[in-house]
C-alpha cells in the first residue's frame, strides 16, 4: 500500500552526477527496506542497492560510486550517482518492502522508473 514515486532522471554526459529520488507515501511499518534497480533495453532487471535501517549494500558495478540515503523527515529516499558510465544507461526503480525476507521486493511497492541516459 506505499506508493512510490521516482524523480531526478535525465540525460548526462559520462563522468557526470544525477540524483534520484524516491518519495514514498502511505504507511512503510516499522521495518522498512529500500531498494533500487535498474534495466536496460534488452537486458534483465538488475539490483543497484538496497537501504535497510541504516545499512546499504550495493551492486559491484556501481560501488564507489552511488550512494542511497534517507531522509526522514521527507520520507524519500535518494540515490545519488557519480561518475556515470554509459552502461549505466537503463529506467531506475525504486522499490520498498515491510516484510524481512521479501529481499527482491516482489511483495513490496515499485515506483514508475526514471530514465536515466548517459552520453559517451
Amino acid at each position: 500500500q506505499v506508493q512510490l514515486v521516482e524523480s531526478g532522471g535525465g540525460l548526462v554526459q559520462a563522468g557526470g552526477s544525477l540524483r534520484l529520488s524516491c518519495a514514498a507515501s502511505g504507511h512503510t511499518f516499522n521495518f522498512s527496506r529500500w531498494g533500487w534497480f535498474r534495466q536496460a533495453p534488452g537486458k534483465e532487471r538488475e539490483f543497484v542497492g538496497t537501504w535497510n535501517s541504516g545499512y546499504i549494500l550495493y551492486a559491484d558495478s556501481v560501488k564507489g560510486r552511488f550512494t542511497i540515503s534517507r531522509d526522514n523527515a521527507k520520507n524519500t529516499v535518494t540515490l545519488q550517482m557519480n561518475s556515470l558510465k554509459p552502461e549505466d544507461t537503463a529506467v531506475y526503480y525504486c522499490a520498498h518492502t515491510s516484510l524481512l525476507n521479501d529481499y527482491d521486493f516482489k511483495a513490496g511497492s515499485w515506483g514508475q522508473g526514471t530514465q536515466v541516459t548517459v552520453s559517451s
